[in-house]
């Protein structure tokens, strides 16, 4: 049995607002589904919808059905987490977009750097960089850890 996660939502008190915002921020590509309150959300080079394997995954947008978050409330729900470049110049464009920090970038040794925002309707999603503060890469940690990258072929 496959349990593999294939698509997320987020969901909007102003949908136009947080389209805006994940466009800006991450280039994210939405497109109307239908004559429904709900949009497909394309996330880019790589990413696939459900049912087609590949590296990232493809979501959906929608109206609210009750209050957003309030400010400082818990997460109540799942989070996503998208890799970006530059975790530090993301979540600073994703302030100067309408977010608000949530976890601010700090660097978590062999996975990355890593920090949380909340969208303009209070959703909480981190963001994620292979490559930490001091410009160190995660991935070349994890070979020179690695014995078997480490051993010459006999």
């Amino acid at each position: 049995m496959s349990s593999l996660v294939v698509h997320f939502e987020i969901h909007a008190s102003e949908p136009q607002r947080l389209i805006d915002f994940y466009a800006q921020l991450l280039g994210w590509r939405f497109e109307r589904f239908g004559q429904w309150q709900y949009w497909s959300i394309a996330t880019g080079e790589g990413s696939i919808g459900t049912g087609s394997p590949g590296m990232g995954i493809d979501g959906g947008l929608t109206q609210r059905e009750g209050p957003a978050p309030a400010a400082g409330a818990p997460v109540n729900g799942s989070t996503i987490v998208v890799s970006v470049d530059d975790v530090d110049a993301s979540f600073a464009r994703g302030i100067e977009l309408g977010g608000a920090a949530a976890v601010h970038p700090a660097d978590l040794q062999g996975v990355g750097r890593v920090g949380y925002l909340r969208d303009p309707d209070g959703n909480v999603f981190g963001m994620i960089s292979e490559v930490l503060a001091d410009g160190t890469d995660v991935r070349q940690q994890a070979d020179a850890a690695d014995p078997m990258q480490a051993t010459p072929e006999p």
